[in-house]
């Protein structure tokens, strides 16, 4: 019975987590620490029991990891690849549209060398490094399934129809025109605009996007004017122009709302729904309490988004991660000094 004090220690680690900020990727961890403790439990309980249909039950999700951790991954890998296909297909040949395409071939590189275990053939010295290398794939295998879940916990976050403004993030214009993924972010925000007019006063909406070396005009302007198009009173509008990345968007706009309401306001951001938490992670940074409303995104576009959402996130957590692979990999060439020294 004292192990279940784990799964329950967890839990309310992850409730303290969540309810504080749920902007935060150790709400996934310790989400996925109590769901895997609390499963794995609940298991040898079912089979302790003198009930057969409590057997049959932990015998149900023992076959699904079974069938996941063989079948599973060869399924994901196929997907990947059919997925590319189709983004590339629709979206063109850029760089950023191959990251599932990258993906699959790196999962098949490594079920393949996992097969035929190449380590074996390097000196002893060598073969020391392989747990090190190990470590730091589970690390950050480990790392992705939480950012998985925090955005996926946070996605139930639901802001309350009493905001001072909505700040739309900036995505870029093509040929000076709001493009489709840009214009849903609007959208969202003149949506939840209406809502709000219906009972009690409307938000200003910041549209919030700078000017590009390849633009005519500033992303908040062609905003403004689209959001002005579909009916948003001008004087409801505000245009930031200075931002260039998701981080000042949100820093700069929290100077706009600063300047008119003092600290005393509340504030929420449109994005799409893949960005969501991220630009949430940003807006923790630059000093904000918003929370984000999301845009549907095309179904086939979101593998590849969310590859890129947790690159960005790796990237912004650099500090951190650099200093774990430094001790590993500092621990494994010790390791090999040590084996070289004393063989």
């Amino acid at each position: 019975m004292y192990l279940w004090l784990f799964p329950i220690v967890s839990l309310l680690l992850f409730l303290w987590f969540y309810l504080r900020d749920p902007r935060r990727t150790i709400n996934g961890f310790l989400f996925n620490i109590f769901i895997c403790s609390a499963g794995i439990l609940s298991i040898i309980a079912a089979f302790e029991s003198d009930q057969p249909f409590l057997k049959i039950l932990a015998i149900i999700p023992i076959i699904l990891i079974a069938v996941m951790l063989t079948i599973g991954v060869y399924a994901l890998v196929i997907v990947l690849l059919l997925n590319a296909r189709i983004l590339i297909r629709k979206e063109g040949r850029k760089f950023s549209n191959y990251l599932t395409l990258l993906l699959g071939i790196g999962i098949l590189l490594f079920i393949i060398l996992t097969i035929i275990q190449p380590i074996r053939y390097l000196p002893k010295e060598i073969q020391i490094l392989y747990p090190g290398v190990m470590f730091i794939f589970l690390y950050f295998l480990v790392n992705l399934f939480s950012f998985l879940s925090a955005y996926f916990l946070y996605q139930f976050n639901k802001s309350r129809y009493n905001q001072d403004f909505i700040i739309v993030l900036g995505s870029g214009l093509i040929r000076n025109q709001v493009p489709p993924l840009l214009a849903n972010r609007i959208n969202k925000a003149i949506e939840f605009y209406h809502k709000q007019e219906a009972v009690t006063s409307p938000p200003i909406i910041i549209l919030s996007g700078g000017k590009g070396s390849d633009e005519n005009l500033s992303e908040a302007e062609a905003m403004q004017a689209y959001a002005v198009d579909k009916g948003i009173p001008i004087e409801y509008t505000i245009k930031e122009d200075q931002s260039t990345n998701t981080y000042e968007n949100m820093l700069f706009s929290k100077k706009i709302m600063d300047d008119l309401r003092g600290s005393s306001y509340n504030s929420i951001f449109s994005t799409n729904n893949f960005h969501l938490f991220r630009a949430g992670m940003y807006a923790r940074l630059a000093g904000l309490s918003s929370h984000g409303i999301g845009a549907k995104t095309a179904l086939y576009y979101w593998p590849n988004a969310m590859i890129r959402e947790y690159i960005a996130v790796v990237v912004m957590n650099k500090k951190r991660h650099g200093i774990v692979i430094g001790i590993v990999l500092g621990l494994s060439l010790m390791g090999v000094l040590i084996q070289y020294l004393f063989k």
